[in-house]
């Protein structure tokens, strides 16, 4: 969204809820640009928690925030009511952030929200090139990370999709979306000049699994409950994904009801077993 106006801005909101059902809005990086830094009680945030509250979304407010002589590059998330349900600010600010007067200062950890309708993480542009954070949201169970940005990241946000199978959204300064689903596979890249809008929709209840230790109540869930979930298969990692074909049904409900694990859980175990094995080696070689 290459403006500052606040009006578009709201205008832009408008359009993009109009006659939709939406669950989640999303702003690119400091939308007003780099020279409006502003409080919470500032312009911006108190324009689009009043298109929060009127549409009932979440809306994702990047902003140049001030708190009293300090500054970050903040990531305000606005609940459907309107108020300030979480701020991320950037842990990894670019060189020329720190030129600022004041100087903007990075954020101190990861952040997730667990929203109504699923775990939002977040990160913001020069985030992307640091994994320890990605890693650190995959931890706190990020379901979907947003990622308000100058730039549009490309196959790097694709690495972390497919590294920690959550789906990553971004909104840029530079007029473009793109989505990654939970496999890395690129779902959506739309861009246009002017005020860009793009819609898409996740299934957050879509669930990714290996194949070690999976298969025998995998064939139990999918004999039993044939026609109410879709099996795709993928060889050549040796994963599977699950998603219910229609509504009522919860393809992560009945996984674990059938004892499947997740791939991201697998991963996060077999990691802490093989941790938990050297400590005790480790102790025993004292």
């Amino acid at each position: 969204m290459p403006t500052t106006d606040i009006e578009v801005i709201c205008r832009a909101v408008d359009s993009a809820t109009a006659g939709m059902n939406l669950d989640l809005v999303v702003m690119p990086e400091t939308m007003r640009g780099m020279d409006c830094p502003e409080t919470l009680s500032g312009p911006t945030v108190t324009a689009l928690s009043e298109q929060a509250r009127s549409h009932g979304v979440y809306i994702v407010c990047p902003i140049d925030r001030l708190e009293g002589r300090r500054r970050w590059n903040s990531t305000v998330l606005l609940d459907r009511s309107g108020e300030v349900a979480c701020i991320y600010d950037k842990v990894h600010p670019f060189f020329d952030e720190a030129e600022l007067r004041p100087p903007r200062e990075a954020g101190a950890q990861a952040v997730v929200f667990d929203a109504d309708f699923g775990r939002i993480g977040f990160a913001t542009c020069f985030d992307v090139n640091f994994p320890e954070l990605w890693q650190e949201l995959a931890k706190l169970g990020a379901e979907l990370v947003v990622f308000p940005s100058a730039y549009s990241g490309g196959r790097s946000l694709q690495a972390h999709a497919i590294n920690h199978n959550y789906y990553v959204v971004s909104a840029t300064q530079v007029g473009d979306c793109t989505a990654y689903d939970i496999t890395g596979a690129r779902i959506l890249y739309e861009k246009s000049k002017g005020v860009h809008v793009s819609r898409l929709t996740l299934d957050l209840d879509r669930c990714i699994f290996h194949v070690d230790f999976n298969e025998k109540p995998r064939e139990r869930l999918l004999a039993k409950h044939r026609g109410r979930l879709a099996h795709d298969v993928y060889e050549e990692e040796g994963w599977f994904v699950l998603r219910a074909t229609g509504p009522g049904v919860s393809a992560r409900a009945l996984a674990n009801e059938f004892g499947l694990e997740e791939l991201p859980h697998y991963k996060a175990r077999i990691r802490q077993e093989a941790l938990a094995t050297v400590a005790r080696s480790s102790l025993q070689e004292r």
